[in-house]
Formats: C-alpha cells, sequence, structure tokens
C-alpha cells in the first residue's frame, strides 16, 4: 500500500534534517493520512478511502464526499475514487 492520499494525491516528500551544526542528512516527510469511511449521498452507500487529515478536511469544507469528487481534477484522483466519481456523475445524469 504506497503512502499516496486516494483524493488529493499528497505522497511522501524528501529533503534534508538540518542539524544546528547545519550539518544535512536525509529524511521523508510523510503525508497524515488516516483509513476513513466517507458516506456518498448520491449513491446511498459508504465507500473505505485512505486519505490525508488535510483532504479530510476539505471534503467537510465542500460539503461532503460528492462535492469534493465534482470539482476534483481526474489526474490527482487515485483509481478507487475515480471510479466513485464516474459513478456519481452516471447517477447524477440519469436522475436529470
Amino acid at each position: 500500500m504506497s503512502r499516496r492520499c486516494e483524493l488529493t494525491g499528497k505522497a511522501v516528500l524528501s529533503g534534508h534534517l538540518v542539524s544546528h551544526s547545519n550539518r544535512k542528512t536525509k529524511r521523508k516527510f510523510l503525508p497524515n493520512l488516516c483509513n476513513v469511511t466517507l458516506v456518498s449521498d448520491t449513491l446511498n452507500r459508504s465507500v473505505r478511502l485512505r486519505v490525508s487529515a488535510n483532504a479530510l478536511r476539505s471534503v467537510e469544507h465542500r460539503g461532503g464526499l460528492d462535492g469534493f469528487l465534482a470539482k476534483a481534477k481526474a489526474d490527482e484522483l487515485s483509481s478507487n475514487a475515480l471510479t466513485i466519481k464516474r459513478e456519481i456523475e452516471k447517477k447524477l445524469a440519469a436522475a436529470s
């Protein structure tokens, strides 16, 4: 399982740990990933995703999973989230 957010695409970054004497050693900056269950109002079911805490705040701010996926770009989403986005778009197109 990769250390990548399924909604925003945030991944591991690398950099330096700089000591007081200005020595630089390699380190990793890991994203704050959480296993969460989000509910899709359009699909009437819950979805398990591995998202960053920052993405979770964005989902809440945009009014839930459906609102977030409607505005999200396809290249940032994982394959699992992309299929959910397509299902939501298909259901909304059929309803109208």
